[in-house]
């Protein structure tokens, strides 16, 4: 059997779509390798496939079940320890415009406009002769408990990401999903402290999803909030099961939930024009989703498994555009949410 490098290689020298991916606390790298050029878009989410879709929703993209090569490649996961950068290079004007960001932010919830904002702001880093699978292998042993990818299309580009995040995960009538929320640095101690602000924000997220969830299934459970780490940060998480009713469709629970609180906002629809009016830029697949959709290939019945498209990059020539969001709240101090997002945006730089 070829090698991931030599299909891999194979696939960018000819310019077809692939993606290549490691589940949370896998040892396993599965690659959907197309086999023509075209650009499949999903319509109502009943198609077979990896799926890659936007923050805004209007962009839904597929890399067809039918029309991959789907191969699985074993890999022995230690977590890697890079040592990471401890002071980034303060730029001012980003520091000066993201703090103004979080003011309106915050001012716009103190008028009650909604509860919840996450506000975002991208990096641009010069990196010369980059390996996307290099940096896809880098990942996997950096963040072994989070889901991996690289996906590369020529009508689309390239992006590479690890998230701490899963979005759905669907099989037969069960799912699974998470709240995740609050951020701080790993400090080195056992025990994880969290204050008022970052304990609201989560109970946000798990509220509007059991709410939300509520309309479209049944035996909806949770759990007590615990913390978990996600290569140097902290967050805390939530999980959440249930089984869907019998009329609810795929497409209806990724609307209920995508994009969720701890990517936009509460309200979400009040939140997401915010977002779009004031961050001043296209944040593309950026906080949007992607994964496994109604995949045969796992097992006897068809499944899903999406994950939230966070602490990712996109690379364009030689460029790598990393993308960060904080989540803010009454509470918030703009300061703060600037060294947050400085420390998430370290997370991914240290592969760079």
């Amino acid at each position: 059997m070829e090698t991931i490098e030599i299909k891999t290689q194979n696939q960018l020298v000819q310019k077809l779509p692939f993606v290549l991916y490691s589940k949370p606390n896998t040892n396993k790298i599965v690659g959907f390798y197309q086999r023509n050029h075209n650009l499949y878009q999903v319509h109502d989410f009943t198609e077979n496939g990896f799926v890659l879709s936007s923050f805004d929703g209007t962009k839904n993209y597929l890399l067809p079940e039918n029309e991959s090569e789907i191969v699985s490649f074993l890999v022995d996961k230690k977590e890697l320890s890079l040592s990471m950068i401890e002071k980034a290079t303060i730029d001012v004007n980003a520091k000066i415009n993201f703090e103004n960001l979080v003011i309106k932010g915050i001012e716009a919830i103190k008028d009650n406009k909604f509860k919840k904002v996450v506000l975002s702001r991208y990096e641009i880093q010069d990196v010369q002769d980059f390996d996307m699978l290099e940096t896809f292998q880098k990942l996997v042993q950096l963040y072994p408990s989070a889901f991996v990818y690289c996906f590369y299309h020529p009508k689309i580009g390239n992006w590479i990401g690890a998230t701490p995040e899963q979005l759905l995960k669907v099989s037969d009538s069960n799912f699974e999903t998470i709240s995740l929320a609050g951020t701080q640095k790993d400090n080195g101690s056992s025990e994880v402290v969290w204050g008022e602000k970052e304990k609201e924000e989560q109970k946000f997220v798990t509220d509007y999803l059991v709410t939300k969830l509520q309309n479209v299934a049944s035996k909806i459970q949770s759990t007590e909030p615990y913390s978990v780490k996600a290569g140097s940060i902290w967050h805390i998480k939530t999980d959440v099961t249930g089984v869907l009713n019998s009329d609810s469709s795929l497409k209806t629970v990724i609307q209920l939930l995508h994009p969720t609180p701890a990517v936009c906002g509460l309200p979400k629809e009040i939140a997401k024009e915010f977002i779009i009016e004031h961050e001043a830029y296209d944040r593309s697949f950026y906080s949007g989703f992607l994964g496994e959709l109604n995949c045969s290939f796992i097992n006897i019945g068809k499944s899903s498994d999406l994950f939230v498209n966070l602490r990712c990059m996109q690379i364009i020539d030689s460029q790598a555009h990393l993308y960060i969001g904080c989540g803010i709240t009454k509470d918030s101090n703009p300061e703060k949410e600037w060294e947050e997002s400085v420390n998430k945006s370290l997370t991914i730089k240290t592969v760079l």
